[in-house]
């Protein structure tokens, strides 16, 4: 294969995670989170034995990720249901907009799936549905022009006779009149109509504030309604989505309330636990319940795990676990426990015909990409919706076009890109690559990037600097991008494939290098570059926002910053 000038070909791409936490677990538990690394906001749904999941993306493209589920805790990937231009424009939206807490709902009287959503920024809230989720063909967005706010979900009712019954969409928004406080939102209903996929009526505030108002209690959202024996709840998230981040429930006779809450709110939160806890799972809330066909209920609820204080790099995950019930009300986690690692699995058997390729690995895990395949695989994401000619090909190698788009964006433009991520899902991990690519000039860059926003990330590439190729490491925090490591290749290497590979061990990032030929037994000798570098800048206590840590392959201008 010829390479251009203007490209860089990466042969692989190997991500290994090795958590201690993750080092044991019986053979009848799974592992906590069941989704690690950035998923955040999980929404789920059943039909028949067939579980579905969709999460958040923000301004990452493809949008709204789709995993689907036989037993709640073996999940296989499904791509995304926001997979094409036509369905997802998010030119020029900030990283912390775009796609928020999608819901997804399956209708069983049409026999019909839906996913409603955000676009921050963009078109607001919208719908989009299919019959057959594992397609991957989704409709166009149906807009929601008098739903305000974030945080949608579909509510199909019945009538009481099997009949089709009423549908109905719960959404945050701000209260009526003007918010009394700075956080002060409520919980608004409207009705759904399925035949033409529009609200109708009148709109109603069923919970203003929270579940105790005089508590000024602040960020009610991501709100879900259920009919459980013939009443109805509403759940929902409070306290923002850091560490003070819970899930309350109330209960009605009737769907548009009054909702009375239960006496023992909140039914899952951490914030009154003890720092020191052992396997700290932190800001656990934005919950979703489900049946299993043999009438078990359980929950899926984002959390994080910080390596230190209130520091992740991993972002918000989606965790699962039983629900109990007390007093006929639903309790995700009673107060004063923590959030398990290893938890019992459910009572469904995990069937044969789930797709091992496409099974999300959770604990440790090794996981390895060769380009083999004519199309990229689930887990990578690029920033933004792509436009015009790809830069990206696939060759039996992933052929990225050097752009005039940088990875720190230029001024308030929020671009494309060319970068590939892919999760980092372990505080303890290494990722790797190989690369072939001759620079042009010092503008030109092309090698890993970690990347947790425009401004919070390391570039670590191959460069020009006084008319030699070098490998350069740049770490981006706040408003500057510093080169902190600087290293000559050999000339009789600076033609040759040069490798990559990048050690987290929590807050520590460490570097490496390896140039030329590799050794016998194909063995690198790896080359330090900078060890033991401060990477709390990726974390989100540091860049602030709602993402994770995405790692991969990079190719464009380095100083358009």
């Amino acid at each position: 294969m010829d390479q251009r000038s203007d490209t860089a070909v990466f042969s692989y791409f190997e991500y290994v995670g090795n958590d201690s936490r993750f080092a044991k677990k019986a053979d009848d538990e799974y592992f906590n989170p069941i989704l690690p690394g950035f998923y955040p906001d999980p929404a789920v749904c059943r039909k028949g034995g067939d579980f579905f999941l969709a999460l958040s993306s923000f301004s990452y493209y493809p949008g709204a990720p789709i995993f689907h589920s036989k037993d709640l805790t073996h999940w296989e990937s499904l791509g995304h249901v926001l997979n094409r231009p036509s369905q997802l424009n998010l030119d020029g939206i900030r990283l912390n907009g775009g796609i928020y807490a999608p819901s997804i709902a399956y209708n069983k009287y049409n026999d019909m799936f839906y996913l409603i959503t955000t676009c921050v920024d963009g078109i607001g809230n919208f719908i989009v549905k299919t019959k057959d989720p594992f397609e991957q063909n989704w409709s166009d967005p149906i807009p929601l022009p008098h739903v305000g706010g974030i945080d949608p979900s579909l509510f199909f009712d019945d009538d009481g006779s099997g009949g089709a019954g009423a549908a109905y969409i719960a959404h945050n928004d701000e209260p009526e009149g003007k918010p009394e406080w700075a956080g002060h939102r409520a919980i608004w209903l409207h009705n759904f109509d399925v035949a033409t996929d529009a609200t109708f009526g009148e709109k109603k505030v069923i919970l203003d504030a929270g579940v105790d108002r005089t508590k000024k209690p602040i960020w009610i959202e991501g709100p879900r309604l259920y009919k459980i024996n013939g009443a109805y709840f509403l759940m929902a998230a409070e306290g923002g989505t850091g560490v003070n981040h819970s899930e309350v429930i109330l209960r009605a006779d009737d769907v548009k309330g009054p909702y009375t809450p239960f006496s023992g709110n909140p039914i899952l939160t951490q914030r009154d636990m003890p720092e020191t806890r052992p396997d700290k799972v932190s800001s656990v809330g934005h919950a979703d319940l489900i049946e299993t066909p043999d009438g078990e209920w359980y929950a899926v609820f984002l959390g994080c795990r910080p390596y230190e204080g209130n520091f992740y790099n991993t972002g918000r995950e989606t965790f699962l676990l039983p629900v109990m019930w007390k007093d006929g009300f639903p309790v995700i986690l009673e107060k004063g426990k923590r959030a398990p690692v290893a938890v019992k699995k459910p009572a469904v058997k995990k069937p044969a015909e789930m797709s091992a390729a496409r099974s999300m690995s959770v604990g440790n895990f090794r996981w390895r990409d060769d380009f083999s395949s004519k199309k990229l695989g689930f887990e990578w994401a690029m920033l933004r919706t792509p436009r015009g000619e790809p830069w990206f090909r696939l060759d039996n190698k992933l052929i990225l076009t050097v752009t005039d788009e940088s990875i720190y964006g230029a001024g308030d433009a929020a671009g494309n890109p060319a970068f590939l991520g892919r999760r980092q899902q372990h505080a303890c991990f290494e990722a790797e690559t190989e690369m072939l690519y001759t620079p042009k000039d010092q503008d030109e860059i092309a090698g890993v990037v970690c990347f947790q926003n425009e401004a919070h990330n390391f570039v670590f590439g191959k460069t020009v600097r006084d008319g030699k190729r070098v490998i350069t490491l740049t770490r981006a925090a706040r408003a500057s991008a510093t080169q902190i490591a600087l290293v000559c290749i050999p000339p009789e290497a600076e033609n040759e494939p040069v490798r990559f590979k990048v050690k987290g061990d929590g807050a520590l990032y460490s570097f490496y290098a390896s140039f030329g030929a590799r050794e016998a037994g194909g063995v690198c000798r790896w080359r330090p570059v900078a060890e033991n570098v401060d990477g709390r800048n990726l974390s989100t206590e540091a860049a602030g926002g709602f993402v994770g840590v995405m790692i991969g392959p990079y190719a464009g201008r380095k100083n358009a910053r």
